[in-house]
């Protein structure tokens, strides 16, 4: 109990939590605390005072809500590879009737650009229209290596597909993937983007793009919204300012990559990449010789926080965080995670306050004023220098 008590004050906010009635409770972050804890997020604590004015710490585990993502590769054979008026058909057969929403194609020429139709079957008689006018691209250069060849649609469940490329020559398809693809469980919260700033530098032939949030939150995807109706691939490198440096000529801002992508015209440019905690960040499109892009949007989102609480005894509980030094908790509830309740009740989360550090009394030197110093010092010299003289005539 004491031990706790004294880690407490090594910490700098406290939030009071309240309505704490069940064993296990949930507590979902809000952005003021994840601006404000280390990055590993390990200096989070729960800490209660019984009535007895004991401090006791409660166990958590803490939850990020990012998606969970399913991807199941269906078997199937490739049974006809015909020419026809439409242009050639490949045919796929399952070896059983499952529903997929995915197919990736891999063919060996290096670049294209064609469309391509699916459709589904129960009988090889009777054709219906999955994808029409569906583009494929591939793009590989000294500057380039982009290729979208993936098919994504609606839940379909046939025993036969069939795809048609429209294109005056015989592809050559490598191979290719029947899967059902889920993604489930995520939630997102989005941060509101207090002053963005656009540029073209002509010199390095790309746009930057600048944002500041509102306050330091947990970043995990950025949605650009692009107004042009062209076909675009632009490479993206996505960055936030992890340090600054005051110099003479003013602050220099120090950037860490955390993304990289492809900003184009056939897919939703949201680009997800690990949790980082940041404030500001910096996109850079890079251009070559095209125009630059116009930007309608730049949308942030990151992945909700909660921790799942362990309640033991009757206490006034509280969260406390911001402190540099800590590390990461190690509880024992963190190995039978299949034993937390599926409902569970959410506490609210009061104002924040900070927590008063005690002031060490400062120890006076035994001598304040240096004069009292500098007297013995003198008086030292003059014993040594008149023992020295005596020895000297002695000898």
């Amino acid at each position: 109990m004491t031990f706790c008590a004294a880690q407490m004050e090594t910490y700098n906010y406290k939030r009071a939590l309240q309505n704490v009635n069940d064993e296990w409770h949930k507590i979902t972050l809000p952005n003021a605390v994840i601006g404000k804890v280390n990055p590993d997020l390990s200096d989070l604590r729960v800490y209660g005072f019984t009535a007895q004015n004991d401090t006791i710490e409660a166990p958590y585990i803490l939850r990020i809500l990012s998606d969970k993502v399913v991807h199941k590769s269906i078997p199937f054979d490739i049974i006809n590879k015909t020419k026809g008026n439409a242009g050639y058909y490949f045919s796929f057969q399952l070896n059983s009737e499952t529903i997929i929403n995915q197919i990736n194609l891999n063919f060996k020429e290096q670049n294209f650009d064609w469309k391509v139709e699916l459709q589904g079957s129960q009988n090889q008689q009777e054709w219906f229209t999955i994808l029409e006018d569906y583009r494929i691209l591939s793009i590989k250069n000294q500057t380039t290596d982009y290729k979208f060849t993936k098919l994504v649609f609606p839940d379909a469940k046939y025993g036969f597909f069939r795809l048609i490329v429209k294109h005056n020559k015989q592809p050559q398809l490598v191979s290719a993937q029947l899967s059902k693809h889920e993604v489930s469980g995520g939630r997102f919260v989005e941060h509101k983007v207090k002053s963005s700033e656009s540029r073209a530098l002509k010199q390095t032939k790309t746009t930057e793009i600048k944002l500041e949030l509102e306050e330091p939150v947990s970043l995990s995807q950025i949605q650009i919204d692009v107004s042009d109706t062209f076909d675009y691939y632009r490479p993206l490198k996505i960055e936030y300012k992890n340090d600054s440096v005051k110099t003479e000529k003013g602050w220099n801002y120090y950037y860490k990559t955390i993304g990289n992508g492809t900003l184009n015209s056939l897919e939703a440019n949201h680009f997800n990449f690990e949790n980082t905690i940041a404030k500001h960040l910096k996109l850079t499109i890079y251009n070559n010789d095209n125009q630059p892009l116009s930007i309608e949007n730049v949308s942030v989102k990151g992945y909700e926080h909660q921790l799942v609480a362990r309640f033991t005894e009757p206490a006034d509980y509280m969260l406390v965080y911001g402190n540099a030094s800590a590390r990461q908790p190690i509880y024992d509830i963190t190995k039978f995670k299949t034993n937390v309740p599926k409902q569970l009740k959410a506490l609210k989360i009061g104002e924040e306050d900070v927590i008063l550090h005690t002031i060490q009394p400062k120890v006076k030197p035994l001598f304040e004023n240096s004069y009292w110093l500098w007297g013995i010092i003198g008086v030292v010299i003059l014993l040594l220098g008149g023992f020295t003289l005596k020895m000297l005539k002695k000898n």
